[in-house]
């Protein structure tokens, strides 16, 4: 395990603006902190190269697309003897409503998040996708009300 990269309170600062708006040049990064667009490019790629930076995502409106249902799902495997992780992880990155997969300690094994059209549209997902892969057991659904997305720790 690496240690943790450095950064100041700049770097924070212009990590705090990507997350908000990961499209921002340096040049603009640099009018907003005080610097020269040739010392805020240097920070970026310092900090991609570093690894803080990974990528830029698109976030979409799942509910403007017809996905009005997010329903978390607890999995529990049934017999993790006679099926490998592996083998439920790729089965299961093959659904297409299953947004996320995290593999977890507690009560449950695995943690999906999965998008629906309505109730009935994540009943048939439930059916005929997820409760047909390799080694699901128990399944505990909990659907989501609203959510509040919170930037990272910095």
């Amino acid at each position: 395990m690496s240690a943790p990269v450095k950064v100041d309170e700049t770097d924070r600062a212009f990590l705090a603006a990507l997350e908000e708006d990961a499209t921002l040049s340096a040049g603009e990064l640099g009018r907003r902190f005080g610097l020269s667009q040739p010392a805020a490019w240097r920070r970026l790629k310092r900090l991609r190269e570093a690894g803080v930076l990974a990528g830029r995502r698109l976030v979409l409106d799942r509910e403007a697309l017809g996905f009005g249902v997010t329903v978390f799902l607890g999995v529990k495997l049934a017999a993790k003897r006679r099926v490998s992780l592996e083998d439920f992880e790729r089965a299961v990155s093959a659904v297409p409503e299953v947004q996320s997969v995290h593999h977890v300690l507690g009560l449950y094994d695995y943690r999906l998040r999965v998008a629906a059209r309505d109730i009935a549209d994540f009943e048939r997902v439930l059916r005929r996708r997820i409760m047909v892969l390799p080694g699901v057991g128990e399944v505990e659904a909990n659907v989501l009300l609203s959510e509040e997305l919170r930037p990272g720790p910095l």
